[in-house]
């Protein structure tokens, strides 16, 4: 067998015995995980492209960066008066706190996942001309909503002041929860970025489908109000314990309001749990990317 290595002065073409079907899985793993290291190599690009992103997106605006202060401030009030003075809907004391715990980690989410389907296809100029790992493309989305996503949890602290809610020996967990979210948020951004460079509708698509998993997602309402038992053709569903299953962002927002909201501790075994999911997503996500990577250039 043929065994191609890319290292830093290019590719290098060997010559190899053939891989044993009980091996191969640690060989991908090896490749995967030498491809990771040299992600590294180009943390300057990824730097200039995170740069880059929050430029753009903040160019010819009035206020600028401090929208990510005002844009949460903004849908908290809307939240806020549509669920309590029009509807009536929200049960939970200090509401603006309750949905801003959630709010906050749901649009770092969509707007990472929407804005990293395309990011290959509208850098086709940059990945036709020069090598570098794909995969910084996607990453430095996910990284430029990071920076907003940080910047405004100031106002979800400063309204917690507001409220007079404590701010317990819990929120030291705050860091880890944020690390599960980015590990799931870029395994989710991988596939989907490497599905639009195939087929352009992923985009549309997931417009919808974000629309959906957001009313599916307990931000403006208590998971604890999903029903333990609901009967659908004679068939009976634990409608709290599938969406906590299925829906790795119900899990993740949970954790979320535990830390913030509650001021209380994670239960091991869900954040264990949830970890576990954000692993594996990024582990497919990244098995994906890598694979289909080589084929981008021609298909763009």
């Amino acid at each position: 067998m043929v065994v191609v290595e890319r290292t830093e002065a290019g590719l290098v073409i060997s010559a190899g015995r053939k891989v044993s079907p009980w091996v191969r899985p640690f060989y991908t793993a090896r490749r995967i995980w030498l491809h990771f290291l040299e992600l590294l190599t180009y943390r300057d690009l990824l730097w200039n492209l995170v740069v880059r992103d929050l430029k753009v997106r903040y160019r010819n605006s009035v206020l600028g960066v401090l929208w990510s202060l005002g844009n949460p401030i903004l849908m908290m009030l809307v939240f806020t008066f549509v669920f309590t003075v029009m509807t009536g809907f929200a049960r939970a004391e200090n509401f603006p706190v309750f949905v801003l715990c959630a709010i906050l980690p749901w649009n770092f989410f969509s707007t990472s996942v929407i804005g990293s389907i395309r990011s290959v296809v509208d850098n086709a100029s940059l990945v036709n001309k020069i090598y570098f790992p794909r995969e910084v493309l996607p990453v430095s989305v996910v990284l430029a909503n990071l920076v907003n996503f940080l910047m405004s949890m100031l106002v979800l602290f400063g309204l917690m002041l507001v409220f007079g809610m404590p701010f317990t020996r819990w929120i030291l967990l705050l860091p880890l929860v944020i690390a599960v979210q980015i590990i799931f948020t870029v395994g989710f951004s991988l596939i989907m970025a490497t599905a639009n460079v195939f087929y352009r509708d992923t985009q549309i698509i997931m417009e919808v489908v974000m629309q959906a998993w957001f009313f599916v997602t307990p931000i403006f309402y208590p998971i604890e109000i999903l029903p333990r038992s609901y009967e659908i053709f004679g068939i009976t569903f634990d409608v709290w314990r599938w969406v906590n299953i299925l829906n790795p962002m119900a899990s993740i927002i949970a954790n979320y309001r535990v830390i913030l909201y509650g001021g209380a501790s994670p239960e091991f075994y869900f954040f264990m749990r949830t970890l576990v999911t954000a692993l594996a997503v990024l582990g497919v996500g990244s098995l994906v990317f890598y694979r289909y990577s080589r084929r981008f250039a021609e298909e763009i």
